[in-house]
C-alpha cells in the first residue's frame, strides 16, 4: 500500500527554461483542443475551484506567447476570446445567496465563485476571488500586444474590484487560512503596477501591507521555536504551509520588502528542521501527510537558496509536478499563477544539505530525527524506513514509559547539546519530567548517528517497570516510493494483541532494530468490534495515518483538524525495548540501535558505567560521556563523543 502523495523529491523535476517551455507547449496544445466557441477553457467535468480556472489557462497561453517572443501568433485569438469569456461569464456582481462572510450586501463589486450555482458551497468564494485576482494580474503582466485597450481596461477594473470585494465587502480571510490571505496581498501588490491613478495604487499598496502586518503576521502561531502563519487554526500544514512559502517568495520578488524574506526564511528553516533526510514529513494540523506538488516549488526553491538548505528533497506529489490536473490528467487552471511564477523565477534549487545543528533536528546522510516542540521525536528515519510516535493508553511518543505512562512531557527547561566528532553527529536532550505519582524524574536521551545507523540511549533514575516505547513502524522506501508497513518479523500488524519478542535484531521493512534489553513488537489489543481507535487494528490496517486521523476527527475531511482525531488513538503497533540487564547503580538505561537490514548481522555492543564525569556509553561505533543532569556550572548539558574503544 503506497502512501498517496509522497511520490518524489520536488527538485528531481527538470526546472530549466527548456523544461518549462515544453510544459507550456503541452498546456497550449491541450487548451487549443479544449477551447469552446464562447472561449471557455475550463477542464471538462470541473465542478469546484472553478471560478478562476479558465482565466488561469488564459494566463498560461499568454505566458507561452510572451516566451516565444510573439512568434506563436496563433495563441493571440484564444487569449482574447477566453478573456472575454471570463469577463462575460465568470465575473459575478450579485451576492451569492447564503454567503456567510459579507459585511456589505448588494455592493455590485465583482467576485469569483467556488462553484457556479447559487448558494452551492458558497464558503469557497473568498479564496476563489483571491485566486481570480492573481490570475488577472498575471494576464495583465503578460498580455502587452495581446489584449485590446478595452479588454485591458475592463480586466484592470475587475481586478481592482476583486480586491475591494476581498477587503471591504467580505470579511478578510474568513476561513483563517493564511496562504489564501497572503495570496490576496500578493495579488494586490501586483495590481498596483496596473492602476493608472497613483493615488489608487498607493492606497492598494498601503492597505495590502497593513493587512499583512495586522491580519497575518501579527496572528502567527509558535511551533518548534518558529512563528508561522496559521492554517485553519494550526501553526503548520503540509498542504497549505508550502503554498504560503511560495506566496512569500512572490511577495519578495514583487516588492523586495525584507519582511517577506524574513518570514519566508523562518518557515523555510522550520521546514528544513522537520524534514526527514529522505524528504518525508509527518505533516501538520490540517493534513497529516498530504504534500503539495507544484504549489510548493517556487517557495522551496527560492528559500532553499536563501537559507542554504536542501528543501528540494521534500517529497511532493509529482503527479502535480507542474500544474493542477483532473483525475484524467487534464490540465486545470487552478493555481496556474504558480506555474507562471516558477517559469519566470530564475532561482535554482540549492542541493547541499545543511550541516549546522538545528535544535529540532538531527540529520546525517540518510539518518534523521525530527523533534516536536518539547524535544520528543516526531519522526525517526533510518535505512529508508519511517518510525512515528507510538501510542499506549492514549499517550503518544518515543521515549520511556512505565505502565503505559510516558515520561516525555517536560516539567521544566528542556536543554539540548549538539556535538559532531569522529564522523559522528550527536544530540543530547535533558528533560525533567513528572511521573504518574508526581515525582520528578530527570531523563537524558542521547541520539548518535554515523549517517547509516542511529543509536538511542535513554538514562533516568532507577525506575522499575520502565520500557522504551521505541516507535510505530510506519512506512518504508519501496522502489523509490513510500509504502505503509503492515508486517514485521512475520507478524501482521493486524493481528490483535500479537506480541513478538525478538531473539536478537528485529527486521522492520529495510530496518534492523536491536536493543540492549529484550526487544518486542506489539500490536494493539482491540476490544469489542470497533477498532478505529487502534491504529493497525483490522479496521485501520488499510489506512494511512492521515485517513485514520480524519476518521476520528470531529469535522469532515478537508475542514477539520486530523491531529485532534489522532490524539484519540488509544494504542498503536509499537516497538518496545526493555532496560539493559546490567545498568549502573541507581540508573535505568534503555538503548536501541536502528540500522540498515544488514546491520542485523553486526553485533550491537552496549556497556554503561557511571563515574565522576557522568554516564559513559560504549557501543561498537562510539564512546560517549553524558554529564550529570544538572549540567555544567551554567546549567548546560555536557557531552563528549569519541570513537569506539579499541578491541
Amino acid at each position: 500500500m503506497f502512501l498517496t502523495y509522497q511520490r518524489g523529491a520536488l527538485h528531481d523535476l527538470p526546472d530549466d527554461a527548456a523544461a518549462y517551455d515544453a510544459v507550456l507547449e503541452r498546456v497550449a496544445a491541450q487548451a487549443l483542443d479544449r477551447i469552446t466557441a464562447d472561449g471557455n477553457l475550463e477542464r471538462p467535468g470541473c465542478g469546484d475551484d472553478i471560478g478562476d480556472t479558465s482565466l488561469g489557462i488564459t494566463s498560461l497561453l499568454a505566458l507561452a506567447w510572451q516566451r516565444s517572443g510573439g512568434t506563436l501568433g496563433h495563441l493571440a485569438e484564444p487569449v482574447r476570446r477566453s478573456l472575454d469569456f471570463h469577463l462575460r461569464e465568470r465575473v459575478y456582481r450579485t451576492d451569492n445567496p447564503g454567503y456567510p462572510n459579507l459585511r456589505v450586501r448588494d455592493s455590485g463589486e465583482p467576485y469569483a465563485r467556488y462553484v457556479l450555482g447559487d448558494g452551492s458551497h458558497p464558503i469557497g468564494d473568498w479564496p476563489s476571488t483571491a485566486w481570480a485576482l492573481l490570475q488577472a494580474v498575471n494576464v495583465l503582466d503578460l498580455a502587452d500586444g495581446l489584449l485590446t485597450a478595452e479588454q485591458r481596461a475592463e480586466l484592470t477594473d475587475v481586478a481592482h474590484g476583486y480586491w475591494r470585494w476581498l477587503t471591504d465587502i467580505a470579511y478578510f480571510n474568513p476561513q483563517d487560512t493564511a496562504n489564501q490571505a497572503i495570496g490576496a496581498v500578493v495579488g494586490a501588490l501586483m495590481l498596483t503596477r496596473h492602476l493608472k491613478d497613483p493615488k489608487d495604487a498607493e492606497a492598494v499598496r498601503e492597505r495590502a501591507l497593513h493587512l499583512y502586518a495586522t491580519e497575518i503576521r501579527a496572528r502567527r502561531l509558535s511551533d518548534r521555536g518558529a512563528l508561522l502563519p496559521p492554517e485553519h487554526g494550526g501553526a503548520y500544514d503540509n498542504n497549505y504551509g508550502p503554498i504560503s512559502l511560495s506566496f512569500l517568495a512572490q511577495a519578495h520578488r514583487v516588492t523586495g520588502k525584507q519582511v517577506f524574506a524574513e518570514d519566508g526564511d523562518e518557515i523555510a528553516r522550520y521546514l528544513d528542521a522537520r524534514l526527514a533526510s529522505g524528504g518525508y514529513d509527518i505533516g501538520g494540523p490540517r493534513y497529516s501527510e498530504q504534500h503539495s506538488g507544484f504549489e510548493a516549488v517556487l517557495g522551496m526553491r527560492y528559500f532553499s537558496r536563501r537559507i542554504g538548505a536542501d528543501l528540494g528533497r521534500y517529497l511532493g506529489d509529482t503527479r502535480w509536478g507542474r500544474h493542477a490536473a483532473g483525475p484524467d490528467g487534464a490540465v486545470d487552471g487552478h493555481f496556474a499563477f504558480m506555474l507562471v511564477w516558477q517559469t519566470q523565477d530564475t532561482t535554482r534549487w540549492y542541493r547541499t544539505p545543511r550541516t549546522v545543528p538545528a535544535r529540532h533536528q538531527l540529520r546525517s546522510a540518510r539518518v534523521s530525527v525530527s523533534f516536536d516542540s518539547v524535544m520528543t521525536p516526531a519522526l525517526i528515519e533510518t535505512a529508508g524506513t519511517i518510525l512515528l510516535p507510538a501510542a499506549t493508553n492514549r499517550q503518544h511518543g518515543i521515549g520511556p514509559a512505565v505502565d503505559g505512562f510516558l515520561l516525555t512531557r517536560p516539567m521544566g527547561e528542556v536543554r539540548v547539546r549538539d556535538v559532531a566528532a569522529h564522523g559522528l553527529v550527536a544530540k543530547l536532550v535533558t528533560k525533567p519530567v513528572v511521573n504518574r505519582d508526581q515525582g520528578l524524574v530527570h531523563v537524558q536521551s542521547l541520539y548518535v548517528t554515523d549517517g547509516t545507523s542511529l543509536w538511542l540511549t535513554v538514562a533516568l533514575e532507577r525506575t522499575p517497570g520502565a520500557r522504551l516505547l521505541a516507535g510505530l513502524p510506519y512506512a518504508t522506501d519501496t522502489d523509490g516510493r513510500l509504502a505503509k508497513l503492515t508486517e514485521a518479523g512475520g507478524v501482521s500488524f493486524a493481528d490483535k494483541g500479537a506480541r513478538l519478542v525478538a531473539d536478537g535484531p528485529l527486521l522492520v521493512g529495510g530496518l534492523g532494530v536491536d536493543s540492549a534489553g529484550e526487544l518486542a513488537l506489539t500490536t494493539p489489543d482491540v476490544p469489542g468490534s470497533d477498532g478505529s481507535a487502534y491504529f493497525n487494528s483490522p479496521d485501520t490496517i488499510g489506512l494511512t495515518q492521515e485517513q485514520a486521523a480524519f476518521g476520528l476527527a470531529a469535522d469532515p475531511r478537508g475542514y477539520g483538524n486530523p491531529d485532534s482525531g489522532w490524539r484519540d488513538i488509544i494504542a498503536t503497533t509499537a516497538l518496545e525495548a526493555a532496560p539493559a540487564a546490567s545498568p549502573p547503580d541507581g540508573l535505568t538505561v534503555l538503548a536501541v540501535r536502528y540500522g540498515p537490514a544488514h546491520a542485523a548481522d553486526e553485533p550491537f555492543v552496549s556497556h554503561f558505567a557511571v563515574g565522576a564525569d557522568g554516564l559513559t556509553v560504549r557501543t561498537e561505533a562510539f564512546t560517549a560521556v553524558v554529564g550529570p543532569p544538572a549540567g555544567d556550572a551554567a546549567g548546560n548539558p555536557t557531552l563528549t563523543l569519541g570513537p569506539a574503544p579499541a578491541g
